[in-house]
């Protein structure tokens, strides 16, 4: 059975101030630097794209004008982009939760931010979430030296059992890779919001700087 089918859409975060690179990037959206010689968030589209995602929500704030005028309806990459424009910072949850009259048509959706990247097999990450029946699922990789990010804590069946800061146990386990799952379920829940924050949260905890800040 394919879990990704062509309705499936990807929540792509691409909206963050970017305050960190600020000092090389004073005009350019953090998803727009570039790598090579092309936009670092078209690396992303791409990569969607070859795995046959082509329906994306690229959640913008600061600066939006220039990814949507450099990425327009998505056509030249052979996939349908919507825009979601944050009237103003909403965090990160916030900001996939104002998304949500763009994903009614969508029982599952991937999230991930749009200035980092990650291998990553997409129908093999919806195979598991589709499996579990649980209202999210987290990527998370395995880290030598995961001491210095916080881990994920996760049970023989593959279920999230807790997160822990930095520690000085065992130097190698899982973190969170800050790709995301979503049932729309999430969204009409009360408490969507906060569990969002604190998954996204647990992705940045004790890690070094990231273009998504």
């Amino acid at each position: 059975m394919d879990f990704l089918t062509q309705d499936t859409k990807a929540v792509v975060l691409v909206g963050g101030l970017g305050t960190r690179l600020r000092s090389v990037l004073p005009s350019t959206p953090k998803p727009l630097a570039s790598v090579g010689d092309r936009p670092f968030l078209e690396l992303l589209v791409r990569q969607l794209r070859y795995q046959g995602i082509r329906r994306l929500v690229l959640c913008t704030g600061y600066l939006a004008d220039e990814i949507e005028n450099g990425f327009s309806d998505g056509s030249t990459w052979g996939v349908s982009i919507e825009y979601s424009k944050e009237p103003h910072p909403m965090g990160t949850a916030g900001a996939v939760k104002f998304a949500a009259p763009l994903l009614q048509d969508s029982t599952d959706f991937l999230v991930m931010n749009g200035d980092s990247f990650m291998e990553i097999d997409f129908r093999q990450l919806m195979h598991f979430h589709s499996k579990s029946g649980g209202i999210a699922s987290i990527a998370v990789l395995r880290m030598k030296n995961e001491l210095r990010y916080g881990t994920v804590q996760v049970t023989a069946g593959g279920r999230v059992s807790g997160f822990t800061e930095k520690t000085d146990g065992d130097p190698t386990g899982f973190v969170n890779a800050g790709i995301y799952v979503f049932n729309r379920r999430i969204l009409e829940q009360a408490r969507a919001q906060e569990l969002c924050e604190r998954l996204y949260a647990a992705a940045y905890r004790k890690r070094p700087a990231s273009p998504s800040d």
